[in-house]
Order: structure tokens, then sequence, then C-alpha cells
């Protein structure tokens, strides 16, 4: 392993005051970033994918000025990585007050321009050697594109490595109030009631914390045509396909005293579900058991929120409780009531999970990550560790970010009409869904490695997920209930 080429040191812009002469200081990566920063191949780029629709066209120099104060303002997104050996004990960031570079890109504009962008997005992975490691592609839309009204997109890319979704997103709140002079506080989150009692309803029989038990799960069935062979395959079976489209937002039944069956998150985990099995039985595989992964995020989303990744990882199983069910939950269209029951099983795992403590990876990432051996070796022995632990992945990974908090007001450029994020796609998952809920619909960006799907299996998929979401929506017929109440209709956009 060789040392990385020292940064640029020449600053993109003063900051706020004495910004520039912030002492350059050293933090280690903490245990995310080491194992993330393993495992990294040039294959399937560790990259995060934002981007946000505006009504309006931004000024270029106020926003450029906008988000280059905000990054200062949250100076731990300004990190680079310190040139490093292999015999060294740690990774370290370095944290270095103002960018390397300027991160805010405007390309020219074009009726390809949006999708050249989505595609720089899956590809050009922001690199560790220069502060900050995101870049904000400001895409202008005409009229013929983004509807009557044209208006501009926000692209964000960020490499993984280094920062998640949501504290991107904290960072781009605080340089939507610098830009428009709006508040951009965040909203405060739902207040959820209690869940139902175990005697209102059947006992969940999941393993302890909803979790799965130490059973294979599934692998999604591989899609590929001709293309994907032949002479011209390893081109097709690098890097990462996505979906983009939005959803309607399933029905839920009507609350019981102030407790809601189950939640948006437990449809989409559902539909999830449904989508793999359904897909895998369709190409002759295994549909069960599925197991998804869900990142938990706990972090407050004030300005005082953590910078990094800082979500934690937990795994809800659907498997031996919903065998008995097989033929009616993979059925077209799938039986309501085995999706009822289905949903209220979720409910109650998916509780038990958020309520309990963790750690963001476990402990099996703690100690390989502790600083016994060079960083050379551990990582060595990381990748050999999740090559032998492939089969026992997960599934899937769903990432439900739920509502935005911050009403990221642009001023003049308006608020956002849509927001989509997606996660890395990388094997032996090769699968993520993430959705986001603006405006009373879902957002959902659907996410492959192309070494399982090409881009036309990856369609069907995403197809065969709306129909599962529309699956796990709730009827007064299918339960033999009374229709909603009035006064229990919920504002749009208010997803649990």
């Amino acid at each position: 392993m060789t040392a990385l080429q020292p940064a640029r040191q020449e600053p993109a812009g003063d900051g706020p005051p004495r910004a520039a002469d912030r002492t350059v200081q050293r933090i280690p990566f903490p245990v995310v970033d080491e194992i993330t920063r393993h495992c990294l191949t040039a294959d399937e780029p560790e990259t995060v994918h934002i981007e946000v629709h505006l009504p309006g066209n931004p000024d270029p120099g106020r926003l450029r000025a906008a988000f280059r104060e905000a990054l200062c303002r949250h100076p731990r997104i300004l990190m680079r990585q310190a040139p490093h050996r292999w015999w060294r004990r740690r990774y370290e960031w370095e944290l270095t007050g103002v960018p390397d570079t300027d991160p805010v890109v405007f390309p020219p504009p074009g009726p390809d321009a949006l999708d050249l962008a989505r595609g720089r997005a899956l590809t050009d992975l922001p690199p560790l050697d220069a502060s900050p490691p995101v870049r904000l592609e400001v895409v202008e839309r005409g009229a013929e594109q983004g509807g009557d009204s044209g208006g501009t997109v926000l692209l964000i890319t960020i490499n993984h490595t280094a920062l998640d979704g949501p504290a991107c997103m904290r960072v781009l709140a605080t340089a939507a109030q610098l830009y428009g002079g709006a508040d951009n506080s965040p909203a405060p989150p739902p207040v959820r009631a209690a869940g139902p009692a175990a005697a209102d309803g059947p006992r969940d029989t999941s393993p302890p914390l909803g979790g799965h038990r130490l059973a294979r799960p599934v692998r999604i069935a591989g899609g590929r045509g001709p293309r994907a062979g032949g002479r011209d395959g390893a081109r097709h079976a690098t890097g990462n396909g996505m979906l983009i489209t939005e959803l309607p937002v399933p029905a839920r039944p009507p609350r019981t005293n102030g407790v809601a069956a189950y939640t948006v998150n437990d449809q989409l985990l559902v539909a999830t579900c449904l989508m793999v099995a359904r897909w895998n039985r369709l190409h002759g595989r295994p549909s069960a058991p599925v197991v998804v992964t869900m990142p938990v995020d706990d972090r407050p989303r004030g300005t005082d929120m953590p910078i990094g990744n800082g979500t934690r990882l937990v795994s809800v199983g659907f498997g031996p409780e919903e065998r008995q069910d097989a033929e009616l939950l993979t059925a077209e269209p799938p039986d309501p009531a085995a999706v009822a029951r289905l949903l209220r099983r979720t409910a109650a795992r998916t509780r038990s999970l958020k309520s309990a403590p963790g750690s963001q990876l476990g402990l099996g990432a703690s100690l390989l990550t502790a600083p016994v051996l060079p960083v050379g070796l551990r990582g060595a022995l990381t990748r050999a560790l999740r090559t032998a632990a492939a089969p026992l992945a997960s599934t899937t990974l769903l990432s439900n970010i739920g509502r935005i908090p911050y009403p990221l007001d642009f001023g003049d450029a308006g608020r956002p009409t849509a927001v989509w994020f997606s996660a890395p796609a990388r094997t032996p998952r090769g699968l993520t869904v993430t959705t986001v809920s603006v405006g009373g619909r879902i957002q959902l960006a659907l996410r492959w490695s192309h070494a399982l799907l090409d881009d036309e299996a990856g369609a069907r998929l995403g197809a065969l997920f709306a129909r599962s979401l529309a699956a796990t929506s709730w009827s007064p017929e299918a339960e033999g209930n009374a229709p909603r109440a009035e006064g229990d209709v919920r504002r749009q956009g208010d997803l649990p």
C-alpha cells in the first residue's frame, strides 16, 4: 500500500473570520470509516448521491459563497486523508479549516445534463486526498426538461468513506439559510406513541430484537442480458445502475387509542421483502429467508449534528414466520390478509430494534479496527473476512430517510419539489433501496450493481417494488374495518 499524494494546500475561499488560520488537526478514522476504507474497489465506487430539485435558478456566485461558508461552519466535513504507510497503526483525517479545492461545479446545460451528472455521481468518486470529499454540481434545467418552469438540480456526490447523506444534508441546510436568509432550523421529530400491547394482536415470534437467525439469507437472483456477456462483459459488469421514480404513500389503518398499527417505514420494509421474494420466485430461486439491513440514525439534526458516518445498521429478518404464508405473499397480487399479518409482525420487530442500543457495526468491527496491527495487515484481514462472510450478508439494504427535517429554503430559487438519495450497491448484496418523503410522495431510488443486474432488469425490479408497495396499502375491506376517520388524516409528508 503506497502513501497518498499530499493534497493541494491553496484554499478555495476565506470562509468565516480566521478560518484560514485554523491549525490542521488530525483525528483517527472511526470504525465505519476504516472498514469502508479497507474495502474500497475501483469497480464499485462507494458514493452517496443526493439530488435536490429547486423550482428556480440560484445565483451562481451567491450559491458558491454560501456553500463554502457552510462547509467552514461545519469544519468536520473539511477533511482529507493524511498520507500514510502500511505499517502505521491508524488511518487519520486531516481537518483543514478551509477547502483545498472548490467543490461547486456548474456543468454546461443541455438536454442530457442531468443524466450525465447522475452518471458521474455513480462513477466519479470525490478523492479522499483533497478537502472536502464532496462535489456539488449545479445543473440548470430548461423548460423542456423540468416542466413549464424549468429549475435547477443540486446534485451532490459524497465519498461514503468520509461521511453519509444525512450529515451532508445538514451542511446543505446551512448553505440554504446562508443563501436565502430564511430560518432552516430542523422541524421537531414526530412524537410516536408506544406500540400496542401484546394482547392487542398476535405475539411476535421473531428472534430477540427482530434480528435474523443464523440462517443463510437468500441472494437476489441475477438478471443480465446478452450484452453482459461476451467481449464487452467486463465493461457492463462494473459500476452501479440506478432507477429514480416517485410513488404514492400507501394508506394505513386508523390509529387505535393514538397508536398506529404500523408505520410507512414498516410498509417499505415489507415491500422490499415482497419484491425480493416475488422476483426470486419468478426466476426459480429460493424466496426466503430475506434479511433487510436498515440504517438507524439517532443524531440530532441541529447545527450541532455530528458530521461523518453516524448511522448504525440493524437487520430485519423475514423467514420462518412467513413460511406458512409464502404462497400467499408471492402471489400476483399478494394476498391482502397475509400482507396485513406480515406488516404487524414487522412493526413489532422494528419497534424493538429501534429502541435497543447498539454500536454502529457491532463488536467484530470494533475488534478489527483496534490499533494493534498495522493498517495494511488489518486491511488484508478485513477483506478476507468480508469475502468469507459474504454468504451470510443480508439480502439487501433499505435506507428510509423519511421526511427531510429542514425547509431547505433557497430564497429566490425556492424550496425543493423533489429530493432523492441513493446508497452504494456493492456486492454481495448488490442492491439498495433508498426512500425520501417530499410533499406526500415517496421519492424512490433503486440502485444495483451491474455485476448482478443490467439496467433492463433493474427497471423491471423497480416496477415490481412499486407493485409490492401498493400491496401494503390498507383497505377496510381487507381487514373488515371502518374507513379512517376524517380527524385522523395526517398532513402531507408526515411519514413516521
